[in-house]
């Protein structure tokens, strides 16, 4: 739906620099979309920082008016809710976007279409996270493919699964290997444009949707499967289905440098990474159901460090898990792609 020449204005308020601005940061870094501003008038007059923004320079505003102004075609909201409902102070900014003729990219489970049923010729709303048609209960063929399938794996939420995901997979493009990736939130989907957006999937048909995904990626060599959740986080119901889905043959573990407890449940511990690595290794043999998978690295999120603290983070993980440990967007994600074919 969304076209590459699109301009874009990402609505941010109040999320610049915070956790929850997750979807725009992604769309930032990883869109093929020229982005014409943020919208966020707590930080408005700025300039995005390099490690949000890489080689773009890409103005913080105040207001969709502005927005309109310097030329965006298309509304993308570029905040990731708890619970993934609208809040009712945006649809003022989002009423404000549409009567411009803009163009909506919502993320959200509350979907936006319904809404905005009268629009102006080549204006659109795409609902990323509804259901596909046509989907069926997983079977665990693609245990049965011949090539590397990779899913990223994570000791919380937002700690950088979608990001090595989509890093390793420029990576392996680059090197000239035949990969694919199979984009599974809404980050993902949106910079991609392909995908499925497991948490808006019925428990049923859930794997059934990632198998279908990583089947039609069977002629490729690795496919990469973007992560979600945890198996230790109380919220998360996705790792099954992206498991027997996908019948992975390699792991990476994704984590943040230094974090202790759940982001948004800190008293729940994250324990000894080495220990979580085995749980996901088990849970996906299933006891010798399925062929077991091999974690072979760690990606690391340390964009909050400095270098200094950043390498001596790297280290240490690298240490206690025996396993190559790199940041991907600080390192690149060279070695990451070379652990899978090693």
């Amino acid at each position: 739906m969304l076209n590459p020449t699109d301009p874009l204005a990402i609505y941010m308020e109040g999320a610049v620099g915070d956790a929850h601005g997750k979807m725009g940061y992604g769309v930032l870094r990883y869109s093929r979309n020229p982005i014409v501003c943020v919208i966020d008038s707590k930080h408005a007059g700025q300039t995005l920082p390099a490690h949000l923004s890489p080689n773009k320079e890409v103005p913080v505003v105040a207001t969709v008016a502005e927005a309109y102004q310097l030329g965006a075609k298309v509304f993308v909201l570029g905040i990731a809710v708890g619970g993934g409902a609208i809040p009712a102070e945006w649809y003022g900014p989002i009423d404000e976007a549409t009567a411009f003729g803009m163009s909506l990219v919502n993320g959200l489970h509350d979907r936006l279409g319904p809404r905005y049923r009268s629009l102006l010729p080549g204006q659109w709303v795409w609902d990323i996270r509804q259901e596909p048609e046509g989907l069926k209960v997983a079977s665990g063929e693609a245990a049965n493919l011949a090539n590397r399938r990779l899913l990223l794996v994570g000791t919380d939420m937002a700690v950088g699964k979608m990001t090595a995901g989509l890093e390793i997979f420029a990576a392996g493009v680059e090197a000239g290997r035949s990969v694919g990736f199979v984009a599974t939130g809404q980050i993902g989907i949106t910079v991609t444009g392909s995908g499925v957006p497991l948490d808006a999937i019925r428990v049923d048909f859930a794997g059934g949707a990632i198998e279908r995904e990583v089947m039609a990626h069977a002629d490729k060599e690795l496919v990469i499967v973007e992560g979600q959740g945890s198996l230790i986080h109380p919220a998360s119901t996705a790792n099954l289905p992206l498991l027997r889905g996908s019948c992975p043959t390699h792991l990476i573990l994704c984590c943040r440098a230094g974090q202790e407890g759940l982001f948004r449940i800190p008293e729940i511990k994250i324990p000894p990474l080495s220990d979580l690595i085995r749980l996901y290794e088990d849970l996906g043999e299933a006891c010798g159901t399925f062929p077991r998978p091999k974690t072979v690295a760690v990606a690391v999120n340390t964009a909050h460090l400095d270098e200094s603290a950043a390498q001596a983070a790297l280290t240490k993980i690298a240490m206690e898990t025996g396993l190559p440990t790199y940041d991907p967007v600080r390192n690149g994600a060279k070695n990451l792609l070379l652990s899978v074919f090693s």
